[in-house]
């Protein structure tokens, strides 16, 4: 009798630990295929992150050092002219590349919104900018602001001798070509949201307003806006990060120039470590620029996650 139970029992143990062998590797497999990313990710981003602070408190040079000098290097970076204009330029260059792409991104998707003949046309046109990296988009414009080969040239040769646009070569007015640049490639990308959040409102909203004799102007105002909030927040913490790493568009439009005219934090920190063979200054204003994105993305985060919860 007991050796014919457990004859019986065997073949009804067995499948049950394979089963749970199965179970226990379906639940440990993703891990084990995504912990060399996590582990590249884990070193490159974040254990550089560390490597970066660090040298921000030493007296590296031309090659890193690794004596701790603390934030003496912080102390140098905010006395130095040249932080102060890249600061002056990004307040420049980010408050009128927030303010200019929310407001012609929202007139964009409001003009798409109205079903308009030949939308499939136009929102890939719209688009198509963002498909293009900055360097392309610095370049293009680099030569059609050239008052030598560009607009201003154009117009000379069509006989308008009178008009002139030089402000790439100005350095008054420089920072604001980069503006023009930087709103012409991300405008589309801003419509894009706004147009999905415009799609997303519940038309029996706008129609119980309308019933109650809501012009299209209080329309926007009172109701279709405001619920566009969250495409406000995006876009802000999108463009606002892109304004503080602006490197590339800056290099292939202007070089910083003329004289330091364009000069953004980005470009500092490249000129300082690399071109000035201060890697400890660099550091700092790396440091500092990452305080601006974390500011930005923090908050942003911590809203959407608080959201969630009370969901």
């Amino acid at each position: 009798m007991t050796a014919t139970s457990t004859t019986a029992t065997e073949p009804l143990v067995r499948p049950r630990r394979s089963s749970a062998f199965r179970r226990g590797l379906q639940d440990w497999l993703p891990r084990i295929v995504l912990a060399p990313s996590f582990a590249v990710i884990v070193l490159f981003v974040y254990g550089f992150i560390i490597f970066t602070v660090y040298l921000s408190m030493t007296s590296s040079t031309l090659l890193p050092r690794f004596d701790f000098i603390g934030l003496g290097n912080y102390v140098k970076l905010f006395d130095l002219p040249n932080w102060w204009i890249a600061l002056k330029n990004l307040a420049i260059f980010g408050s009128l590349y927030i303010v200019i792409c929310c407001v012609l991104g929202l007139l964009l998707a409001i003009l798409l919104d109205q079903k308009i003949r030949g939308e499939g046309v136009l929102r890939p046109i719209y688009l198509y900018p963002m498909a293009l990296s900055f360097i392309v988009t610095g370049t293009a414009w680099k030569w059609f602001l050239d008052p030598g080969i560009g607009l201003d040239h154009t117009m000379h040769a069509l006989g308008w001798t009178s008009f002139h646009f030089g402000w790439i070569k100005d350095r008054e007015m420089a920072i604001y070509t980069v503006v023009i640049a930087a709103v012409w490639q991300s405008s589309g990308f801003v419509m894009a949201m706004f147009l999905a959040g415009l799609r997303g409102i519940d038309t029996e909203i706008m129609r119980a307003a309308q019933i109650d004799g809501a012009g299209p102007w209080q329309l926007y105002r009172r109701i279709i806006i405001p619920m566009l909030r969250p495409a406000f927040l995006s876009a802000f913490v999108v463009l606002a990060h892109m304004a503080i790493k602006s490197y590339d568009l800056v290099i292939a439009l202007t070089n910083g120039g003329p004289g330091r005219a364009t000069e953004l934090p980005a470009t500092f920190m490249y000129s300082y470590t690399f071109t000035r063979s201060q890697m400890a200054i660099g550091a700092a204003s790396a440091v500092v620029m990452l305080m601006m994105v974390a500011s930005i993305i923090v908050p942003y985060l911590y809203s959407e996650l608080s959201t969630e919860r009370e969901q």
